[in-house]
């Protein structure tokens, strides 16, 4: 059995990675999903979160929401709405999102779309996690 298997993970916009992984984690619509080499077919749907995996020595981190990945025994695609790397998270940005999202959350306006503003949260959330390193929970 191979070591490593071939990842890519695309948004509309660009291919954010091209390598060979030794492994992945993924966050699947129901929690999240580890791979390594050989790993039986699926097809699962992303949700908010972190996908981090390893490359060699070094384990990236990237903040994706939403999207399809496809899993092979010698490949994993991604297809993501967003992906973004640590350096391309604005963290300004990102927090003032977190505040808005929090606002609508605790305003007790019955016109607010609580699933909306706590995909926004989330959104957020994770979006700072990757930008400070931080491990997902």
């Amino acid at each position: 059995m191979a070591d490593t298997f071939k990842l890519e993970i695309v948004t509309p916009e660009k291919k954010v990675v091209d390598t060979a992984a030794e492994e992945i984690q993924i966050p699947g619509k129901n929690g999240y999903l580890g791979v390594l080499p050989g790993h039986a077919p699926l097809i699962t749907e992303l949700a908010v979160g972190q996908i981090t995996f390893r490359a060699g020595a070094e384990e990236q981190r990237l903040a994706v929401a939403w999207g399809f990945a496809e899993v092979l025994p010698d490949r994993v695609t991604i297809l993501a709405e967003t992906a973004e790397r640590p350096s391309e998270i604005d963290v300004e940005r990102a927090r003032k999102a977190k505040e808005r999202a929090e606002q609508r959350l605790t305003s007790g306006d019955t016109n607010v779309d609580v699933e909306r503003s706590l995909d926004a949260l989330h959104k957020a959330e994770t979006r700072l996690e990757v930008a400070e390193g931080k491990v997902p929970a």
